[in-house]
């Protein structure tokens, strides 16, 4: 069997990643102290992002029925009112061109289901020429067998959204019958904890699922300040402490922005095996329209560069995306977990769940 790992040296801030193309399995080392030899402590960032996050989807051919809504998620991209092109295959292939080497994934999303691009095929094919393994999420409505082959031939991963529809169902079993793995990707706010919850207890997660992701809602786009979750709410105690039986946490999941609920509440999840955010660290969102910027929560592109004018690594080492990083390594200097948490999302700081940073402590 041939095993495809790749392996690259961040020689900039001194320490290794390794990623494998067909399992998705990422690790990255502690930094490397002068004499070589690794040390505990976590590198902050990296030289070029890990994972690029490109938004190939200008609009939502959903957005016009209400899809999200009808199925309690609000689109923080807002595929309802906001519709643009989406991006083109040239422009996709510029950005794999200047990846080539030094970064091994990608996640296809933007306004709308990836597998709806008008392109598909051409794009995840691109990004396996320059070993560089997409991976998507989709809403499962209008998926066709032929672009589930198309994902099992070319993407490492495929999530679902959690639309609590026929049609979600429908499509997890289509994927998991082509063998690919399969994710579901669950927003969890003040309207969906109590299932959430309950799908915990009662493990009805559909079977073959490799895990459920819990994202957290944010109030962008089309996410109101009313689903946001409190740390005092005593739902949210529950949910969390749900992860003190390894059982749940073998199937489940989380989003770097749900870190500060984990590391404030009672769980049998090693810190050391969380990473909290990591924009403008080693991640970074780019849109149709060709901005680059540290989140896909930036919707105002307050911190965005645009790839017209600059490459990735320029975007990169800009001013804005230094700007970002600062405000995680200020933040919260006498608490004691501020290096698992750097204090959370520097985007959104409502939804961080921690009771310290909400009493303004």
């Amino acid at each position: 069997m041939v095993i495809n790992i790749k392996t690259v040296r961040d020689d900039r801030y001194r320490f290794v990643h390794t990623m494998d193309l067909d399992s998705g399995f990422y690790y990255r080392t502690g930094i490397f102290d002068q004499f070589g030899h690794e040390t505990d402590q976590d590198p902050f960032m990296a030289q070029y992002p890990h994972l690029l996050d490109v938004g190939i989807m200008g609009h939502c051919v959903h957005g016009k029925s209400g899809l999200c809504l009808k199925a309690g998620v609000q689109c923080y991209q807002d595929g309802l009112h906001k519709e643009e092109p989406n991006m083109s295959v040239d422009d996709f292939q510029m950005i794999m061109d200047q990846s080539r080497g030094k970064l091994h994934q990608v996640a296809l999303g933007g306004r709308g289901d990836p597998d709806m691009h008008e392109d598909f095929e051409a794009i995840v094919a691109s990004a396996r020429t320059v070993d560089i393994v997409p991976n998507l999420t989709t809403s499962g409505f209008g998926l066709t067998k032929e672009n589930v082959k198309i994902m099992k031939r070319y993407c490492g991963a495929v999530a679902v959204s959690w639309y609590r529809s026929s049609y979600t169902l429908q499509s997890i079993d289509m994927l998991l019958s082509y063998g690919i793995k399969t994710n579901i990707h669950y927003v969890l706010g003040n309207n969906s904890i109590d299932e959430a919850i309950a799908i915990l207890e009662n493990d009805s997660l559909p079977e073959g699922i490799n895990r459920i992701i819990f994202l957290l809602h944010k109030p962008v786009g089309l996410g109101t300040q009313d689903q946001v979750l409190q740390i005092s709410d005593p739902k949210v105690a529950y949910f969390f402490s749900l992860f003190q039986n390894e059982s749940i946490i073998d199937r489940a999941g989380f989003d770097s922005c749900t870190v500060p609920g984990l590391i404030n509440h009672d769980t049998v999840i090693h810190e050391g095996s969380l990473d909290t955010c990591e924009a403008a660290r080693f991640s970074a969102y780019i849109a149709p329209d060709m901005m680059m910027t540290p989140c896909s929560f930036d919707q105002e592109y307050k911190w965005g560069i645009s790839l017209r004018e600059y490459s990735i690594q320029d975007a990169w080492e800009h001013k804005k995306f230094n700007d970002f990083r600062n405000t995680l390594q200020r933040s919260c200097p006498y608490c004691s977990k501020r290096a698992s948490c750097l204090g959370g999302c520097p985007i959104k700081k409502e939804i961080v769940l921690c009771k310290t940073l909400q009493e303004g402590n």
